[in-house]
């Protein structure tokens, strides 16, 4: 559709990608993610007869997200459709384009947030203890990434970014660089910090090569290890620790909700998991209040 638009269309997308990714520092994702959704947008002002981006109005907006709902799109799909209409319409305006922020009154329901699955504080440890003490690198490579996926909270991205000047093992820190291209140091524990050790003396040399770089965690052909990789090996030692499906984003829900559970404040956790709302942070409280209910349905005489 991106090559169907009306020139100055086009070029205003364009634009828009630039500004996202060289100014605001949004990830690739959701760089893809916005523009997906503008060109949408543009094509449908475009099939309504507009030419510019001058002509967008509230109600081609709205026309919009209506056809989106009518082939299908849930509610949390017209939520991110309409966040980036917003996040444009903003920039158009800034950028003189258009006349008035347009996107500023649109209103879109909210998506129903689904209490996140979370793994028990033993099952995490079982999991973490899978790969075992098995000194081939690809497992000693398993263990230091399940053990710091769960030990920071932090995302797979974010792992599978990290370089060996990102670890701080004498104080045992690990430098994130989070979404917005915002850094935070995460704390680690001990565990984690043996399964680092190992991985980085008997496992990384066994992976290295021309094209390691500085990247920490390695896959097998030398490179720097990609999330899909590490998604799958967190599901195959969890299939094989006996647990539920579970992926590195459980691991991180899971990595929240247990300190919350554990007496660490909702503002720490917030900073650790690289929240930029504490709203995002606040849904684990929910879930450790679910898991209490639930506790207490299953074991008090009277529930």
């Amino acid at each position: 559709m991106h090559a169907q638009l009306p020139p100055p269309m086009r070029e205003a997308v364009d634009e828009f990608a630039h500004h996202l990714t060289a100014v605001a520092g949004r990830s690739a994702n959701t760089v893809r993610g916005y523009v997906a959704d503008v060109v949408s947008l543009l094509d449908h002002a475009a099939r309504l007869g507009s030419r510019t981006v001058e002509a967008l109005d509230l109600p081609v907006l709205r026309s919009w997200l209506a056809r989106r709902r009518t082939l299908g799109a849930s509610r949390a799909s017209l939520a991110r459709h309409a966040a980036a209409a917003r996040a444009f319409s903003t920039w158009a305006h800034g950028a003189g384009l258009i006349v008035t922020d347009v996107a500023a009154a649109l209103a879109t329901p909210r998506p129903h947030r689904h209490l996140p699955e979370v793994l028990r504080p033993d099952q995490a440890g079982a999991l973490v203890e899978t790969p075992g003490d098995d000194a081939s690198p690809e497992l000693l490579r398993d263990r230091a990434t399940l053990e710091l996926l769960y030990a920071t909270g932090i995302r797979v991205s974010e792992l599978c970014g990290l370089d060996l000047e990102d670890l701080d093992q004498g104080r045992r820190l690990v430098r994130v660089l989070g979404k917005g291209t915002k850094e935070r140091a995460v704390p680690f524990g001990v565990p984690a910090e043996q399964a680092l050790e190992d991985w980085l003396r008997l496992g990384r040399p066994g992976l290295a090569g021309p094209q390691s770089g500085y990247a920490l965690f390695l896959g097998v052909r030398g490179g720097r290890l990609h999330p899909t990789v590490v998604r799958r090996l967190v599901s195959h030692h969890a299939r094989a620790a006996g647990l539920p499906a579970t992926s590195p984003h459980r691991l991180r829900h899971s990595a929240a909700t247990h300190l919350l559970e554990g007496g660490a404040d909702l503002r720490s956790v917030q900073e650790l998991l690289g929240h930029s709302s504490l709203a995002s942070t606040q849904i684990y409280t929910h879930v450790s209040n679910e898991r209490l209910r639930a506790a207490y349905r299953q074991a008090h005489p009277r529930a």
